[in-house]
């Protein structure tokens, strides 16, 4: 990941009482202008600055905007961490709702006493993600300024807490919790087409948003539909920036990294080499375009082997031909725009493209998106056609390998993909499963 060492701004007088500041950071001089003082690759033809600035730099100026919370103002406004008011669990820590007694101006859900409603997430200090992910996040949600991204209310890091060094992000609170929700657990009503469709426009707009609409380049890492938040009104917002880097400079074509994000959305170009682009994104885009499409997960265990893999699955039900209908999400029963769906499928092969180069920026897939919304009849087959199931090497029509030039080189970024996992640090965060990998180099 390189040499980061992130840490709060120290006073030189060790005597004096350190004081409450914005979180900081301490850079090895020798990664500075590899790690932290990146300019955007520009593709847009957006005016900006000769010499944009750093995230560092943009976060010096508006560090003022996030609020430094006592621990004791989060204690209380989740009521010591209430097991009742905990509403998310992951590798990270926990996410606790809570009700912050302010007067600021800040736009959000209030309740019934005009209390601010927030999400507070306590990062677990034996967890994946430790201070460096905590302090990226800080950093990059200071400097962005989007409605399809999750906007950060304020921190706080103390190392004197009873339970040691204590992190902890306040976040605008997002009553409909996530697109994975809606998506996969049963027990919520079925996301209806339009929705879908909102929602993938949302989320591209927020990615196009992070790679052309600042004066740097910023690439997410992690796309996921766990990491889609949604709102009351079902808006999505992007959120979980612990992985974000910022992109390539100088005339560079990539940022070369260690490989970092979660299985089954990772672009296999960036798992094999280590180079980071915006396109890495692009593909976990269409990744979650075809999770939209269809209801299955990125990967799914519970399924038979050759249906564990989305991506593969898809590929036996390409667009244009009868294997198409079973292609989407059957608890929809017909209630979409098959053009519309064909179009979004085609794009997300695009997305999916194996050649990085060769895959759409974000600001051509909300255009696409787009046009796709204005397919408003509900045409779909109420069910799909019993048929026999399509070939298992059937691929789409836009595939450029063999099946068996395919599966050698999945079986080569898998084994890739373990190695890495395998040889990690404790501290780094590689959201991979090994187990995963594995199966997929014995098949």
């Amino acid at each position: 990941m390189g040499c980061f060492f992130y840490s709060r701004e120290k006073n030189k007088n060790k005597n004096k009482k350190q004081s409450r500041s914005s979180p900081t950071l301490t850079i090895d001089k020798d990664d500075f202008r590899d790690e932290m003082s990146r300019k955007a690759n520009r593709s847009c033809s957006l005016v900006v600055a000769s010499s944009p600035r750093s995230i560092l730099e943009l976060y010096e100026e508006r560090a003022h905007e996030l609020r430094d919370f006592r621990l004791a103002e989060l204690r209380s406004a989740t009521s010591n961490f209430s097991r009742e008011l905990k509403i998310g669990e992951g590798g990270f820590g926990s996410v606790y709702k809570g009700f912050l007694k302010t007067s600021r101006g800040h736009l959000g859900l209030r309740n019934d006493n005009g209390n601010l409603v927030v999400a507070v997430k306590k990062l677990n200090p034996n967890g994946m993600q430790g201070h460096k992910q905590w302090m990226a996040e800080v950093q990059f949600l200071a400097v962005v300024d989007h409605p399809n991204l999750v906007k950060l209310i304020g921190y706080c890091g103390t190392d004197d807490g009873e339970q040691g060094p204590q992190r902890l992000l306040v976040y605008e609170f997002m009553p409909n919790k996530t697109l994975e929700d809606h998506l996969f657990n049963k027990a919520y009503p079925t996301l209806p087409w339009k929705t879908r469709l909102s929602i993938a426009l949302g989320v591209a707009k927020g990615l196009q948003y992070l790679h052309e609409g600042l004066e740097i380049q910023v690439i997410y890492r992690d796309f996921k539909s766990s990491n889609v938040l949604l709102d009351e009104e079902f808006r999505p917002k992007l959120s979980d920036f612990g992985l974000a880097r910022e992109g390539p400079v100088d005339g560079q074509t990539h940022v070369s990294t260690a490989v970092m994000g979660t299985y089954g959305y990772t672009a296999p170009d960036y798992v094999e080499t280590g180079r980071l682009t915006a396109s890495s994104d692009v593909w976990s885009f269409g990744v979650v375009l075809l999770e939209l499409l269809t209801g299955r997960r990125a990967f799914d265990w519970s399924r038979p082997r050759p249906d564990q893999k989305l991506v593969d699955w898809a590929r036996r039900h390409p667009a244009g031909t009868r294997w198409f209908s079973r292609l989407l999400d059957p608890r929809l029963a017909g209630r979409y725009s098959h053009r519309a769906a064909q179009d979004v499928a085609a794009l997300a092969w695009r997305c999916l493209a194996d050649r990085a180069g060769e895959r759409p920026s974000m600001a051509e897939v909300a255009r696409t998106l787009e046009r796709a919304a204005r397919h408003e009849e509900l045409d779909g087959p109420p069910e799909p056609p019993e048929e026999a199931s399509p070939p298992p090497h059937h691929c789409h029509a836009g595939s450029s390998s063999s099946s068996a030039s395919a599966a050698a080189a999945t079986r080569r970024r898998m084994t890739h993909l373990a190695k890495l996992a395998a040889g990690a640090p404790a501290r780094r965060l590689v959201h991979v499963n090994v187990k995963a990998a594995a199966a997929w180099n014995a098949a």
